[in-house]
């Protein structure tokens, strides 16, 4: 359960040249599959004249495999999207995608060559990738006496938990966004203030 995990905050880059070829690695964030194509679409428009923008992704959190990609861009098969997918799902950092352009050099690296310079180059990209932190985020409604309404405001901060809207009528409404990993908190907490007399039921967005 990822509740919180880095992010990238930005686009970085980063160079290197491996036996006279140009290698050039962008990451950026990729928060769905759709985003992550279009970071990969926007890179390759960038670099119509390279032989290869090759590229991998993991639009979820960290080490998830139900949203990624990987292309090897007509370098041999295997030898770029697949090792930098690994370096990705390896990683610790979610929601990503990184494109690694190479303007061949006129020297042939091999498929073992490739493999190293195509994960290096994803791994050199995530070394100096600036991140923040993910906190994912869920909407609970909140029905509840007058008289707990003190108590209840107290304690919001104590769960990170912000009001959204509140409504007052023959009882306190309170529509609350919060970290998930709070929510269980949360609920012990108003049961306790309110002798399990308040409603806590998830709200939309």
């Amino acid at each position: 359960m990822h509740a919180r995990h880095p992010i990238p905050a930005r686009i970085c880059r980063v160079e290197e040249t491996i036996r006279r070829s140009r290698f050039i690695a962008t990451a950026g964030h990729a928060p769905d599959t759709d985003a992550a194509r279009a970071f990969v679409a926007r890179v390759k428009e960038e670099f119509p004249d390279a032989a290869h923008n090759c590229w991998a992704f993991v639009a979820g959190p960290p080490g998830s495999t139900a949203r990624m990609g990987q292309s090897d861009d007509g370098e041999p098969h295997g030898t770029a999207g697949r090792p930098m997918l690994n370096a990705l799902l390896h990683s610790g950092v979610g929601e990503i995608a990184v494109v690694v352009t190479r303007y061949f050099g006129g020297v042939k690296l091999g498929t073992g060559g490739l493999v190293r310079a195509y994960g290096d180059m994803a791994r050199l990209a995530l070394e100096s990738l600036p991140l923040r932190e993910k906190v994912e985020r869920i909407r609970l409604d909140a029905l509840l006496a007058y008289e707990h309404v003190d108590g209840f405001r107290r304690l919001l901060p104590v769960f990170e938990a912000e009001v959204v809207s509140e409504e007052f009528a023959a009882d306190a409404a309170f529509a609350l966004r919060l970290p998930r990993e709070h929510e269980a908190g949360l609920r012990r907490a108003v049961a306790d203030l309110t002798g399990g007399l308040a409603l806590l039921e998830p709200g939309q967005d």
